[in-house]
Parts: structure tokens; sequence; C-alpha cells
């Protein structure tokens, strides 16, 4: 495991990631309900704040790394020189200091935005931003048909936190071999695919040897943080929008959606299912 040097004086003083509350049912009787918590956290490089964005306050570190990952701030985990999480009243800061080259394109890239659970491309400074296009992906994998059934199933079984609050999204990385290797959620579905990016890269697993599995739809944002960290597979409970299919299909992302059960679409690059 790659270890970023970390502040851990104030992590006592985090957010529990769920809350209990009182609710009434529809006939007026009280129960305990547990729900996410969510909150804003702000991602700070070298003292200058690059995006705000509600999250639930669990496994932030993978969410400082994956985010600088995905986002193109860095390139690998020496890029970052170390994190300090710091709670406050208003909300978590997660404080990087970025290494070499790192710091100058993060200077050249310099961008504020803030992205509230539904959103993840608020605040970019122009439209060709948006749909920034993704290096072509060299894929060495292939996935079984009855592989999409069981990645669904292991992530599901693996989603304690949904489970408990059935408000989260959950994205997960399936290994032909391996199956399901790691899993992260949070209220956002972005956040989500940046905890589990940044979760491989300090375990050092490589995103090129499996597929990403998703709980929601798959917009142009998620697609483009997949071909960053250079992984050829999506697989997703929800429908893809056209832009991600058209992204999806230019940089060699073979992209697989409206899984359930045995059922599954493939939008892009169907040559990586076999039969």
């Amino acid at each position: 495991m790659q270890r970023l040097p970390i502040s851990n004086d104030s992590l006592h003083l985090l957010p529990d990631p769920t809350v209990e509350t009182l609710r009434r049912d529809q006939d007026g009787l009280e129960a305990q309900r547990t729900l996410a918590e969510e909150c804003p956290v702000a991602l700070v490089y070298n003292g200058t704040t690059a995006a705000v964005v509600m999250a639930t306050p669990a496994d932030l570190q993978d969410l400082a790394l994956g985010f600088s990952l995905t986002e193109g701030t860095i390139e690998n985990v020496a890029d970052l020189k170390s994190l300090d999480i710091i709670p406050g009243p208003s909300g978590i800061e997660l404080r990087m200091w970025l290494a070499g080259t790192s710091e100058q394109r993060f200077k050249r890239r310099q961008r504020r935005l803030v992205g509230p659970t539904g959103c993840g491309l608020c605040g970019i400074e122009s439209l060709a931003d948006a749909a920034r296009p993704a290096s072509h992906l060299t894929r060495s994998i292939i996935i079984r048909a009855r592989q999409v059934e069981s990645a669904l199933l292991a992530l599901s079984d693996a989603q304690t936190l949904n489970r408990a609050t059935r408000a989260t999204h959950a994205a997960g990385f399936f290994h032909p071999d391996q199956e399901l290797v790691a899993i992260r959620e949070d209220v956002g579905r972005h956040n989500a695919l940046d905890k589990l990016a940044g979760a491989l890269a300090a375990n050092n697993v490589s995103a090129t040897e499996g597929a990403i599995v998703l709980t929601s739809r798959v917009s142009i944002e998620l697609v483009q943080k997949a071909a960053a960290i250079s992984c050829p597979m999506l697989v997703a409970m929800s429908a893809p929008t056209a832009l991600a299919v058209r992204a999806a299909q230019a940089c060699g992302i073979t992209l697989i959606a409206v899984a359930r059960g045995s059922a599954f679409e493939v939008f892009s690059h169907p040559d990586a299912i076999s039969g």
C-alpha cells in the first residue's frame, strides 16, 4: 500500500457517516431511522480551494487522492506530499500539498467549482472543459456475460452503508479473476467513484485489469473519471446519457448499463463481452 502522509490529530472530530433520528410513519407511530450524513468537503491544494463537494464524511483520504487523480491534478500518489483532514463548524477541509510538476499543473488548470450530490461539472471555466476528450484506452480484459450479474450481486451485498440508510451510491471494482476487489459508498455518485479511485491507487491496484461497477446512471463525468484512471470497462445499474455513450465509444471504454439481474445492455465496444 502506498502511504500518503496524513495528519490524524483531528480525525476524532469528524462527523459520523450515519445519524440516528426519530421519524413518524403514516399512522403517526414513532421509530428510529438511520440517515446518511452529508457535509461540505473542500479540496484544497497548496492553500487554494479547488472544489467543494457534498459528501459522506468517510474514506476522506480516498476521496482526496481519487479526486486528485480523476480530475488530473496529479498522476500518481507520489505527486501528493501530504494531506491534512481538518474538520470545522462549516465542513471539512482536505488540505493537500502538491509535489513538483503537479503544483505547476494545478496552477495551469486551476478552477473553482461547487459540486452538490447531483452534479459533477458545476463551475467549470469553459464549454470545452465539459466534454474534455480522454486518451484512448488499451483494453486487455474480457468479461463473461454471467460475470456482469455476479459483479452486481457482489456490489449489492457489500453496500453496508446503503443497507443501513437506503440513501447512498456505491462504486466497486470487479476483477474477472478475483471478483469484487474494493467498494466505496457516498451520498454522491461522483464521490463514490473518486473514493474508489483513491482506494485502488493507495493499494497499488491497477484499474486497467477490471471493471468499475456503479449503482447509478452513467453521465459524461463518470466516463471521464474512469478514463482518467485507465479503467476500460463500466457496468451500471441505470442508463447512460447519450454524451456518456459517445465519450465511452471515443476513448475505448466498454459501457454496460441498465444491468439488472442477468439482463444488461452494451452501449460501446461489445467485443469485451464473451458468452
